[in-house]
This record gives structure tokens, C-alpha cells and sequence, in this order.
């Protein structure tokens, strides 16, 4: 293939270097793998769950079922999965609308969320937001080395303190992406100073790449 003697010997090298690596990749996806299989056993899911519908959702043997996969292999009471949710800010933007009421207020301990929420917050204008509802924003930034801001985050939290979003990737941001166990240790800590705040936690990107999920 054209491929030099000395450039395919150091492919090789690297190749044998990351293998422990990959390892590790390959058994993080067997072992959700058997997480969505043990879930589909569970709720029986077979060829009925493909039959038509009236497109109503009624009776609709398999949205149910698709949802109660989805539920048990998040470790989760409930799911929505639906055609309906455009995209990854409608899905944030309805769980923001659902949860927030007139005067309360939004914290993200973990810095700016990605730019398609401003609008949706009204950080940037924006006809609909949370901010025409009068509900207000809040942001404490990571410090320096990617760590969390205690102390910021404990003076951010007041009694208009309603949901905390969590953002678990980077996004167009430098910062680290967030490991299950750093968004346990940041919840349990918003936990301990208002036990009444829903944490919210975007895991775009996020989902089976660890043994756990945040929920």
C-alpha cells in the first residue's frame, strides 16, 4: 500500500502502547452493552413492539416498552424518549421549563453551558426564555486547573436557589469533561447546603463511556 517500512513499525509501536487503553474501552462497551441487552430481556422486547400505532401514543406497546428500557438501563424511575424532542437544547430547554417557576433561579456550578442556551436562559435576548418569566441566572466558573469553586458555589446558593445544571462535557469550553464520580462529589455538595435543589445533569456525550451514569 505504499506505506514506508519505518512508519509502519512505529504505528505498531503506538498501537501496542495504547493497548491497555483500548483495553479498557472495549470492557466499559461490553459491559453496558449487557446493560442495554439485561434491560431489553427484562422488558420483553419483541417483534409486537414494532407493529403500527394510531401515531396518538396510546396504548403504544412500544414507546412504553423503548422507554422502560431506556429507564432501567439509566437507573432512572422514568424516561421520555420521543420524536418529539428535536435535539439535545429542546430536551435541556424542557426540563429547564419544567422545573423552574416564576422567581426562582438557575445556578451552573460548572461555568457558561453551551451557547445554544443562552437564548434558551436569556443570557443572550431571546423572545420565550426563562428570563421574560422572571427567572434568573446564576454561574460560578471553574477555577484555573478545572477544579470545582467551592466556596463560590456555597455563596451562589440562596433561597431562590431552585435547579443546579450540571454540564458534563466540555462543549466548546477548555475545561475538563466531567467523570461520574467529580458530578457525585458536586451534587452531594450543593445537596448538603440546599437538600431541595434538583440537579439537572447534562450527560451529552457522556452516556456509556463509564461503568456508571450520573444518574
Amino acid at each position: 500500500m505504499g506505506i514506508g517500512e519505518k512508519t509502519y513499525e512505529f504505528c505498531e509501536k503506538i498501537e501496542q502502547d495504547l493497548k491497555e487503553r483500548f483495553c479498557e474501552i472495549d470492557k466499559v462497551a461490553e459491559q453496558n452493552q449487557m446493560k442495554v441487552l439485561g434491560a431489553m430481556q427484562k422488558n420483553h422486547v419483541s417483534e409486537a413492539c414494532f407493529a403500527a400505532t394510531t401515531g396518538y401514543g396510546y396504548n403504544d406497546m412500544g414507546r412504553e416498552t423503548l422507554e422502560q428500557v431506556y429507564a432501567d438501563t439509566f437507573h432512572t424511575e422514568a424516561a421520555l424518549v420521543r420524536p418529539q424532542i428535536t435535539c439535545g437544547t429542546h430536551a435541556l430547554a424542557l426540563a429547564l421549563s419544567a422545573n423552574l417557576r416564576p422567581g426562582d433561579e438557575l445556578l451552573s456550578p460548572v461555568g457558561k453551558p453551551y451557547d445554544t442556551l443562552e437564548e434558551v436562559i436569556g443570557i443572550r435576548q431571546s423572545v420565550g426564555s426563562l428570563r421574560e418569566y422572571n427567572i434568573s441566572y446564576r454561574q460560578v466558573d471553574l477555577l484555573s486547573d478545572g477544579s470545582f469553586d467551592w466556596e463560590g458555589i456555597r455563596a451562589a446558593i440562596n433561597e431562590k436557589t431552585k435547579v443546579a445544571t450540571i454540564q458534563r462535557s466540555k462543549g466548546y469550553q477548555t475545561r475538563p469533561t466531567l467523570s461520574v464520580e467529580r458530578i457525585g462529589e458536586l451534587i452531594s455538595f450543593i445537596k448538603s447546603i440546599k437538600p431541595d435543589v434538583i440537579c439537572m445533569v447534562d450527560n451529552c456525550y457522556g452516556e456509556f463511556i463509564e461503568e456508571i451514569e450520573p444518574s
